[in-house]
This record gives structure tokens, C-alpha cells and sequence, in this order.
């Protein structure tokens, strides 16, 4: 034992002597080349004392980073992160003229901007050659890897229990089940090709490779295709209320928008309600990137506790840890830089190309692209990894670096596809990591939703959902909508409808009496409210008041049908040439062959996802989906057009955004047996549920204690769950 541990302490000196060298030749090299780096007096020196000075300027360097670095980035925890990412040169420059000033006889000098960039080059030098070493010696990798969850580890030393196996649920923002399986096919996501056991260049379970350990599965999204209603109910068990992903709520006069952490918070207290369980990670669980916390006490970037301001759960305390070491702080503000001149770069070739169809990328979205491929991802695997190297028995992080530049450049575009390619090697890395975790660990990989490409509805026809809704109820719209196709025919029917001659101009001039609608759009949903109408507004309120509106909506050849409700008939959905679908006469599982338009092309579940929609207190008063424009393919692809500007679009019905995928290695039981459709994240909520049971090796009760202002309230358990009555105790010391 006693020569085993002189063996670790003497290669771990080797290891600091090597990197140390390197650091000294790497300041040489530069001293060199850089005329506003200096390591000797005005006078001249030896070669010799130009080493010596070389040496010490590098160990000081080293112990300042090693020391100082941390301080300096936790008291910086109040910075926002993406100018905390842009600061990271110019503090490393500091500290490099800080080592600098404490060579002996002033030796070292620097002016400000060439320290930052030797500061940043010798990080950089010396991070790849400590990684080097560490990685030949199997041992060393992994202390190097247990130093990043060290702190944490000791701090949770308390939790007591069984090492089970643990389960990491890693969820693709935005990739859908058919991207994914071209992905593997094009050899672009080995990783994944080989838990699937598949060759490159050919598609899962076509060319057999090696055994596959896990199954691939599509799941059904919700009518709102969106990650603010697919992971809530992952999460939380319940998306109840969830239309879209921005929405007007009446009562209070505001616009509800998943992303945004007042809202975000108020979903998660009331799915917290609704279910009177706190999450899907309520045992020693982790949530990293997410919108929702899922009940975890570890959080990282989590969107519903950013407007809090304490200090355990500020949302930027997770990048704490990351850039915490400078070294990565360094590699991910470079990788940043490059992913902003890669986005400008490939937007200026698009434009030259005049690639259709195409979106403006301009403005700070370069940046936000940066954000999500970069900072987001690096910051979100590290704290995974931290996790793992704790034991934590759940984590659920996201991945959003998909879903962004295939918002922008399309969904299987090459941007997009490139994008895949290092999310893979990131999920290498955590595959890695999982062989010197303290517990084995199951990785599950799923997404929330995919994405369904085509052009955006006003570079179709001229106009927004907007224009053309303010058109159908006689409002004045932008001269540039009034002059396109759709424009004219909707201020005709208008007119024709309102028995009104039709008078150039004319309904600019007719006063408004009551407040205009409300139009939001999530994708290719749109939702239509009329705010100064308390409760939703009725089909013949609608008609009563603006006659023209519904049908202008139905028979335009953008719009795929309308959701309204009829004091009569109930939940309507309509379409072109007065079609007409009373829900309520339709079975839950319609005969496809049978399934009357315009539901037709969007499939049997559209009847169930549209119904159960209806039936939200925040539906609006007009639920409209975009037309969709069914695809050849196998994965039954197609076209929608979104009312937002993208180009790939998810929020609504029809296509690859509704088929989002689970990926789930063969020791957890199937999510759904043989010839059963996975549909609904609250389903999917309960199959991820099941497989912590099954990791646990025995029954895991979930805990019932609630987020912070949610009352004690339990009603009857989802079937197929059950919740444990002794959980009061519980409950109670958590409130």
C-alpha cells in the first residue's frame, strides 16, 4: 500500500515537472516571436538566465492560475455568463502580468493585449499537455477526472445507501427520430451507431455490426411540439394547460412564454400541483440546462429557479465549476470565437448561393448560436460529468445545440449536421467518463421533439398570421400585406361579408370599437385571442363580431385547419371549402382511410392531440396550424410553414417535429410493448420513472415534497403510479 502510494505521488510530480517545462519552452517561444514580450533586461542576459527567468515567470503563472483562478471566478458569479465567457482573456492576461511582476529585477514585461495573448496560449499549451500525460496512465485519468467532482463528493459525503446503478438521461434538443437514424447512417454519430450496433452507412437494424446495447424507439409529441410542453411533462409528469409555447391568459392580461423564468417557474409549480409530486428527480437527482428542475436538489443552468436569488440556486453557479479551471475557460472563449465566425462564415455562403429557403441570421444570433453550441454544451457536459464522478443516482441534462442552428439553417442541413458530429463526441466522452464513475451508470438518450423544415409563411405570401388575421376582422394592415394575393382576397371577403362595397382604403377609415386580437405564434401554431372577451370566445361570438375572420383563416392555403369551440357542437375544427369536424362524433383511434380532411394528411393522433388541447382553461380562442405538405420519405418527413422566422420549425402538427426518439440501453425493460405507440410526455414521464425503479433494484419511492409556494395538495395518482403514504414525513420537513 505504502509503495503503491510513493508510486502515485511520484508520477504525479513527473506529471507537474513535465507540464512545468513545457509551460517554461512554450514562454520561451513566445518571447521570440512577440516583440512586446520581454524575459530579460534591457541590458541582455545569459541563455541561461533566460531560462531561470522563463522557469519562475511559468511556475508563477501556474501557482497564480491554480490558486487565484477560482476566487476570482466565483466572485464573478453575479456576471452574466456569456460576458463572464468574454472576460475570460483579460483575466488570464492579469494574471499572467501579475506572475510577470514578480520576476526577480523586473526581467518579465508585457504590455496588456500581447499578456492576453500569451496568457491564453500557454493555457492552452499547458491544458493539452497535462491531458496528454494524464490519458497514457489509466490511474491518472482517472484522479485527474474524480479532482472535478472532488468538492461536491465530500460535501455530499453525508448520503448514506446502496451504490445502485445510476441513470443519465442526455436529451438532443430538437432531433428527431428520422435525423437521428440518417445521422448513424452517414456515419456522422458513431457513438450512437455503436449502441445501436450499426455499421456507417446503414440505417439501425438494416446491416448488422456489432450487438447492440441499446433500443431506439420514436415517441408521439403533444399537439404543442415544444420543449416547454415536452419536458415539463418529462419531468414533471404533467403538461396539462401547455397550448403552445407562448400563450395569453386572460384573467391576469399577460403572455405566458416557456423560456422566460417567471413562466417557467409558474409551469413548474403548477404540474408540482396538479401531480403532488416534485419531479422525476426527487432521489439524489441532478438537473443540467433544462427549462424545469424535475424536483432535483443539483442545478446548473435550470430556467425556473434564474429569478431566485439564492446563493444554492443562482442560476449561473454552475458555471462555477467549468471555469473554474482556466484552462477550459480559455478553450471554450476560443471555441466560442470560431463558432461566431463559422455562423458568419456560412450564413455570407448561403446568402451568396441564394439558398432557399432562408432566414435572416444577423444581429446577435451569431452569438447566441456561440452560446448554445458552445458555452451551454461545454458547461452542461462538465457538470454532468461532475455527477457521475459523485454518484448521483439520477441526472437529466440538455443538449440544445441542435435545435438552434437547425432553427436557422434547417434541419438537415450541413450546419446542422456538423453540429450532431460533436454532440457525439461529447456523448463519447460521458460514455467515458461513466467507466470511472464510483457506480455504474445507465445512459439513456431521448429528445423532447424534431423538427419539420420549410419556408416561413411570410416569405410564402407577403404577410404574417398577423396581417392576415387583422385583415379578416377589417383591421388596417401594413400597406405592403394589403398589396399581396392573400391580402386582397381577405379585405375582400371582409367587405363582401360586412355587404360593404369594396373601396380602396376603405377599412382604414372604419373606427375601431372594440381591442384588437392578441396573435402569437409557436412555430407553425398560431393562437388567436380576443383579450377584452373574458373566457374563451365562441364560434358564433366570433362570427358575430367579425364574420369574415373564419372563414378568411380556413381557406387560406397556409393554414391547415382551425381549432374554435361552438356553443352548440363543442370543439370544431375546420377547414377550406367549409370543412367541418365535430370532435366529439370522432372515436379516439379513427380509421385513418376514413379520417375526414383536413386532419387527413396529419394523421389519426391528430384527433386525440387536438382534443385533448380543447380541453385547457388557456386554450385560445382560435388554435390555428400551418397546411403541411406530406413527404415522400420512409420517416415521413414534410413541410409546414412556420409563422416565426425559421426555417426549421416545431410547436404544431405534421411531420418530423412531432417524432422526436428514445434511446435506451436493453437492461431496462421496453419503454411500451409490441405493436404499442409511445404518445405524450406524460407517458414518457412514467417510462423513465419505471426504469429509476428498475435501477434502484427494487420499488423507488418518489418523494411528494413540493417547490417552494406550492400547497400540500395530492389528488389521485396517474395510472400506472403510485405514491407512497408515508411520504408526509417527508413533505413535511421539506416545507
Amino acid at each position: 500500500m505504502a509503495d503503491s502510494k510513493w508510486r502515485q505521488t511520484g508520477r504525479a510530480a513527473l506529471r507537474i515537472g513535465a507540464v512545468w517545462a513545457i509551460s517554461t519552452v512554450t514562454m520561451l517561444v513566445l518571447a521570440g516571436l512577440l516583440p512586446e514580450f520581454r524575459l530579460q533586461s534591457e541590458s541582455g542576459d545569459s541563455a541561461t538566465r533566460i531560462g531561470i527567468t522563463a522557469a519562475i515567470g511559468a511556475g508563477v503563472f501556474g501557482l497564480l492560475t491554480a490558486l487565484v483562478w477560482p476566487l476570482v471566478v466565483r466572485a464573478l458569479l453575479l456576471v452574466p455568463a456569456l460576458v463572464l465567457g468574454l472576460l475570460v482573456f483579460f483575466l488570464n492576461g492579469s494574471l499572467l502580468l501579475v506572475a510577470l511582476s514578480l520576476i526577480p529585477d523586473g526581467r518579465g514585461e508585457s504590455d496588456p493585449q500581447t499578456a492576453v495573448v500569451v496568457a491564453a496560449a500557454m493555457s492552452a499549451v499547458a491544458s493539452a499537455a497535462s491531458t496528454a500525460l494524464a490519458v497514457r496512465d489509466d490511474t491518472a485519468y482517472r484522479r485527474r477526472l474524480y479532482r472535478l467532482a472532488d468538492r461536491r463528493r465530500r460535501r455530499d459525503a453525508a448520503i448514506a445507501g446502496p451504490r445502485t446503478t445510476g441513470t443519465v438521461f442526455l436529451q438532443l434538443d430538437g432531433v428527431g427520430h428520422g435525423v437521428l437514424r440518417d445521422a448513424v447512417a452517414q456515419g456522422l454519430m458513431p457513438t450512437v451507431a455503436g449502441w445501436l450496433g450499426a455499421r456507417p452507412g446503414a440505417r439501425p437494424g438494416e446491416v448488422p455490426g456489432e450487438s447492440p446495447s441499446h433500443r431506439l424507439t420514436p415517441w408521439r409529441t403533444d399537439w404543442s411540439s415544444q420543449t416547454g410542453a415536452s419536458q415539463l411533462g418529462i419531468l414533471h409528469g404533467s403538461n396539462h394547460d401547455v397550448p403552445a409555447f407562448r400563450w395569453l391568459e386572460k384573467e391576469h392580461g399577460e403572455v405566458v412564454v416557456c423560456n422566460r423564468p417567471a413562466s417557467a417557474a409558474e409551469l413548474q409549480r403548477r404540474a408540482v400541483a396538479r401531480t403532488g409530486d416534485a419531479g422525476l428527480l426527487t432521489l439524489d437527482g441532478a438537473s443540467r440546462g433544462n427549462l424545469f428542475s424535475g424536483g432535483a436538489d443539483q442545478l446548473a443552468l435550470v430556467l425556473s429557479v434564474a429569478a431566485r436569488r439564492g446563493r444554492a440556486n443562482r442560476s449561473r453557479a454552475g458555471y462555477f465549476a467549468y471555469f473554474s479551471d482556466p484552462a477550459n475557460a480559455v478553450r471554450t472563449a476560443m471555441s466560442f470565437v470560431a463558432e461566431v465566425i463559422r455562423e458568419l462564415a456560412q450564413s455570407t455562403r448561403a446568402r451568396l448561393r441564394r439558398t432557399r429557403p432562408r432566414v435572416s441570421r444577423g444581429g446577435l444570433y451569431p452569438f447566441i448560436r456561440a452560446f448554445a453550441t458552445v458555452v451551454e454544451r461545454d458547461v452542461v457536459v462538465a457538470a454532468v460529468i461532475g455527477d457521475m464522478l459523485a454518484g448521483r443516482s439520477a441526472v437529466y441534462a440538455d443538449l440544445v445545440a441542435y435545435d438552434e442552428v437547425a432553427h436557422h439553417s434547417g434541419p438537415r442541413s450541413r450546419d446542422a449536421e456538423r453540429v450532431l458530429a460533436r454532440l457525439d463526441r461529447s456523448l463519447a466522452l460521458l460514455a467515458k467518463v461513466a467507466e470511472h464513475a464510483p457506480r455504474q451508470y445507465r445512459i439513456v438518450l431521448l429528445s423532447d421533439h424534431g423538427q419539420s423544415p420549410g419556408e416561413t409563411f411570410h416569405a410564402r405570401y407577403g404577410l404574417t398570421l398577423g396581417d392576415l388575421v387583422r385583415a379578416g376582422c377589417g383591421l388596417p394592415v401594413p400597406r405592403r400585406a394589403r398589396r399581396t394575393h392573400s391580402g386582397a382576397e381577405a379585405r375582400a371577403a371582409v367587405l363582401a361579408a360586412l355587404h360593404r362595397p369594396v373601396e380602396e382604403g376603405g377599412e382604414q377609415r372604419r373606427p375601431a370599437k372594440r381591442r384588437e386580437p392578441v396573435v402569437l405564434a409557436s412555430g407553425n401554431l398560431g393562437l388567436v385571442s380576443f383579450p377584452d372577451v373574458r373566457g374563451r370566445m365562441t364560434r358564433e361570438q366570433i362570427d358575430r363580431r367579425h364574420p369574415a375572420l373564419l372563414p378568411t383563416l380556413a381557406n387560406h392555403p397556409g393554414i391547415g385547419f382551425l381549432l374554435v369551440r361552438s356553443e352548440e357542437h363543442g370543439p370544431l375544427v375546420l377547414g377550406a371549402r367549409g370543412a367541418e369536424i365535430r370532435l366529439d362524433e370522432l372515436p379516439d383511434d379513427p380509421d385513418p382511410a376514413r379520417l375526414p380532411e383536413p386532419l387527413r394528411d396529419f394523421g389519426p393522433a391528430a384527433v386525440t392531440a387536438v382534443r385533448r388541447t380543447d380541453g385547457f382553461p388557456h386554450v385560445a380562442d382560435i388554435m390555428v396550424n400551418s397546411s403541411y405538405e406530406p413527404g415522400d420519405g420512409a420517416a415521413g418527413d414534410g413541410e409546414v410553414l412556420a409563422f416565426e422566422e425559421q426555417i426549421g420549425s416545431h410547436g404544431g402538427l405534421g411531420g418530423a417535429q412531432g417524432r422526436p426518439f428514445l434511446l435506451s440501453p436493453y437492461t431496462l425493460s421496453p419503454p411500451v410493448g409490441d405493436g404499442v405507440e409511445l404518445v405524450g410526455a406524460e407517458q414518457v414521464h412514467r417510462v423513465l420513472r419505471r426504469w429509476l425503479r428498475e435501477a434502484a433494484d427494487g420499488p423507488q419511492v418518489p418523494l411528494a415534497a413540493a417547490i417552494d409556494g406550492t400547497e400540500n395538495r395530492r389528488p389521485p395518482a396517474p395510472e400506472g403510479e403510485t405514491f407512497a403514504a408515508d411520504n408526509r414525513a417527508v413533505e413535511d420537513k421539506t416545507h
